[in-house]
């Protein structure tokens, strides 16, 4: 069994990346190694180029990201941590699956189509062909399983046709087809000043987010000042039915404590907000602290170089024989 994720590199970490996707990597990470697999994370820097950035925001995003990873329990020792960049075999591949590829494939991209908008003739090539980067991504590892959002399923199936017709096309089984996996339950944790938009760093308010270097203080006066309705809170969740922000803030806290909405409002059902919201950022608190503090240490420290240079060093020598195998396959190298 080999898993494999990656994330794109953006810096500033708020509450909703960790609860949304990093906790569960480690849960992932800890479960794969039990059964004596491998699980495989990387930084996905070369992606980032679909974005202009500047060249020092681009590593201190890199370096943010990975420190964030390590302080939120990403280890070493049970799995490969790199960034893609580190392995040149990802765009070497990607290039190589560039001739398999096909233009109406990629176009029916639903990310494509979003992100690119209007302006298709204005929107990069490395945009467009993002899903061939992803899937030389899975295919390079022989990934066996990958978790996948629903957000991902598209380039995911996209993946296996490209390895299908690569193998169908050369006569050769090169690439493992990969399994697609549902990760535990993510929770969806919204602004804090408004519960129908996702909490996002990209929001012009800082209030509107927890971020994982916010102190004790700055947690307990944003939930605090978190924006909700005069209403009590109700008993069950169907009483929070058109009430996003309370809907919020219970999602937060059931997510903090792995327990169902139910189960909050079982407890905490009838309160005002005022006391529900100091349980809450205390229990934000208790979590994140220990967090924050690694975190801190970690994001500048030659310790995090280290880490993706030495994960680079393993996920090179995995990636190497896939690699050879394509060229070979293709009749461009034979041997190689």
């Amino acid at each position: 069994m080999r898993v494999l994720s990656g994330i794109q590199p953006t810096g500033n970490l708020h509450l909703g990346n960790y609860l949304g996707a990093i906790r569960n990597w480690v849960r992932m990470q800890d479960e794969v190694a039990a059964k004596g697999g491998q699980s495989l994370y990387f930084l996905a820097d070369l992606h980032s180029l679909s974005d202009h950035m500047t060249r020092e925001a681009r590593r201190d995003a890199l370096t943010d990201m990975a420190a964030a990873l390590v302080a939120c329990g990403i280890d070493s020792t049970k799995s490969v941590l790199f960034n893609q960049a580190r392995v040149p075999a990802h765009a070497e591949l990607c290039w190589l699956l560039n001739g398999t590829a096909r233009m109406g494939w990629l176009n029916r991209m639903t990310q494509w189509k979003d992100k690119a908008g209007k302006n298709r003739d204005g929107a990069s090539v490395a945009l467009f062909d993002y899903p061939v980067l992803q899937a030389a991504d899975v295919l390079l590892y022989q990934t066996t399983h990958v978790p996948v959002g629903d957000d991902q399923k598209q380039h995911l199936e996209l993946a296996r046709d490209i390895a299908v017709k690569f193998n169908a096309d050369t006569g050769r089984e090169v690439f493992t087809l990969p399994e697609p996996t549902i990760p535990p339950a993510a929770a969806r944790i919204m602004s804090l000043r408004d519960g129908s938009a996702k909490m996002s760093k990209s929001d012009p308010s800082d209030m509107s987010r927890v971020n994982l270097t916010d102190d004790a203080d700055t947690i307990a006066q944003k939930i605090r000042k978190a924006k909700t309705d005069p209403e009590p809170l109700p008993g069950d969740v169907a009483g929070l039915e058109g009430r996003p922000e309370a809907k919020n803030l219970i999602t937060i806290m059931a997510a903090l404590d792995d327990r169902s909405a139910d189960a909050v409002l079982a407890e905490y059902g009838g309160a005002n907000f005022g006391p529900f919201k100091a349980a809450l950022a205390e229990r934000l608190v208790v979590a994140l602290s220990p967090i924050r503090e690694r975190y801190l240490g970690l994001r500048r420290s030659p310790e995090i170089d280290a880490i993706l240079i030495d994960g680079a060093t393993r996920a090179g020598a995995l990636a190497a024989p896939t690699l050879a195998a394509a060229y070979d396959a293709l009749g461009l190298v034979s041997g190689r």
